[in-house]
């Protein structure tokens, strides 16, 4: 068996292919999350136009599944605590499942609304149990690398969504013409979402479930057993060890509750206010932006339809491939140094792509963008992604399933996890309005937030690099 060793705590952990593989499956809800989220991309127009609606509308339309997810990710905490985290994401299999379905087959908008939320839900949960297992499960020195595999599933859902996307509108001529069964292109978006869902819902049933959530339940033997599996601690007193610093940091709290939060800064622990912030900055920085609008962005400003989906494959391409760089990156520089980076990298490009706009000419949705800045526009977007993609997409994850103490890990992530889709909620849905303001003032507000995170980074954000949980503090 494949196996890294690391020395912890006295006892010789090996990094197997055997959590490797459950980490990847776990992770496999990122690829629901991303392909959920971002598959409404290129049925925007097309529900536009079909169901006639304003700019305002449009807006709750494509964002509404982030209420849900923000539901999902506040109960998702206190679910896997007391039915375990293995069950937990087999719901959220279901949930997304079933939403791709009726979200295919919707009669109206409100219809679509209704069955889009479920779907968040869905994601919501998956998006804090993912990372809260895998951190769960791996040795402290690859825990970052395993935990980036959630961003890496993500983006990887966002490029399947965006693909499929283009290639049915391909397929069928454009978004709103008929292709299979009669039915529309945009709906065949939300269908092919059923066959990922069901290939997480099988695979999770093969994955063990986390040694610390047996432990909080008292099964020790099974604990036993899954450490090792996973960790291939052979060693007997090592095996007695781990359990042992587990139970400790269990011994005080089983089942967290909102109140274990609270603490002197504000009502809430230092901690829980970190991860809150992490969550609302990952966000507020507009990436979502790209991934739910680019499509209608670039055919806004000239490009034609097809030339902006091919655009919109081609970001999310660079998205997968810098997540990649991160992942690599990410055990040896740390956390806090990429956060920083991307805060600075998306600062600036962020900023020029607000200049870019300030050209622009044209009324709101039939812009045009002079030479040279329609190039330098798609060169920064691009740009953009790379920062953000080396940073703050994997490293929020990554800081969420491990920085919290274990007595409050669940319920702390679902907290944040929650903020972090409210946050998603508000830039989605007032981008078609600030758009109708100005891209200008849209980007540079983006912009802004870039520059707040940069500050927040360097004064709150501790590196937790080749921690153990058991070290995690308030």
């Amino acid at each position: 068996m494949s196996s890294i060793d690391t020395a912890a705590g006295g006892a010789t952990q090996h990094a197997t292919m055997r959590v490797l593989l459950i980490s990847a499956a776990a992770a496999l809800g990122g690829f629901l999350f991303g392909f959920d989220t971002a598959v409404i991309n290129g049925a925007v127009d097309a529900m536009r136009t079909g169901f006639g609606l304003s700019a305002a509308a449009t807006g709750v339309a494509v964002s509404c599944a982030l209420l849900g997810s923000a539901l999902g990710a506040w109960y998702a905490g206190p679910l896997a605590d007391r039915y375990g985290r293995v069950q937990t994401m087999r719901v959220a299999a279901a949930l997304l499942a079933i939403s791709a379905l009726g979200a295919g087959m919707a009669f109206g908008v409100w219809d679509l609304i209704v069955w889009r939320v479920v779907g968040g839900i869905g994601v919501g949960v998956a998006s804090v149990i993912a990372p809260t297992y895998i951190a769960e499960v791996s040795p402290a020195h690859v825990r970052g690398r395993l935990g980036s595999l959630q961003q890496l599933a993500i983006v990887l859902g966002i490029f399947a969504a965006l693909l499929s996307d283009a290639w049915l509108v391909g397929a069928a001529g454009g978004a709103a013409q008929p292709l299979w069964l009669g039915l529309a292109a945009w709906r065949w978006m939300f269908l092919v979402a059923v066959l990922p869902a069901l290939v997480y819902g099988a695979l999770v049933f093969g994955v063990p479930e986390s040694p610390r959530h047996l432990v909080a339940r008292g099964r020790l033997a099974e604990a036993r057993a899954v450490l090792l599996d996973v960790l291939d601690l052979r060693d007997p007193a090592a095996l007695d060890a781990k359990l042992h610093d587990i139970e400790r940091s269990l011994r005080l709290e089983y089942r967290p509750t909102l109140r274990d939060l609270r603490g002197p800064s504000a009502g809430l622990l230092p901690v829980v206010w970190i991860g809150i912030l992490l969550s609302v900055f990952q966000q507020f920085v507009g990436i979502n932006v790209i991934f739910y609008y680019s499509s209608t962005l670039w055919h806004s400003v000239g490009f034609s339809e097809a030339d902006s989906f091919s655009i919109t494959v081609a970001t999310s391409i660079v998205n997968v491939l810098v997540t990649l760089v991160a992942i690599a990156l990410v055990d040896r520089l740390g956390r806090k140094p990429l956060l920083v980076i991307g805060s600075a990298g998306m600062a600036v490009t962020l900023g020029l792509m607000a200049l870019c706009f300030s050209h622009a000419a044209g009324t709101a949705s039939q812009l045009t963008l002079p030479t040279p800045w329609g190039m330098t526009a798609l060169v920064a977007a691009n740009a953009y992604v790379v920062f953000f993609g080396l940073s703050w997409g994997p490293m929020v994850w990554v800081l969420l399933g491990e920085m919290f103490p274990n007595r409050i890990r669940a319920i702390a992530l679902a907290v944040a996890a929650s903020a972090q889709w409210l946050a998603n909620f508000a830039i989605t849905a007032t981008f078609p309005s600030l758009a109708e303001i100005g891209l200008t003032f849209a980007y540079g507000l983006y912009a802004a937030f870039a520059v707040l995170s940069l500050v927040f980074v360097l004064r709150a954000v501790r590196e937790t690099k080749g921690m153990e949980l058991e070290e995690m503090r308030d």
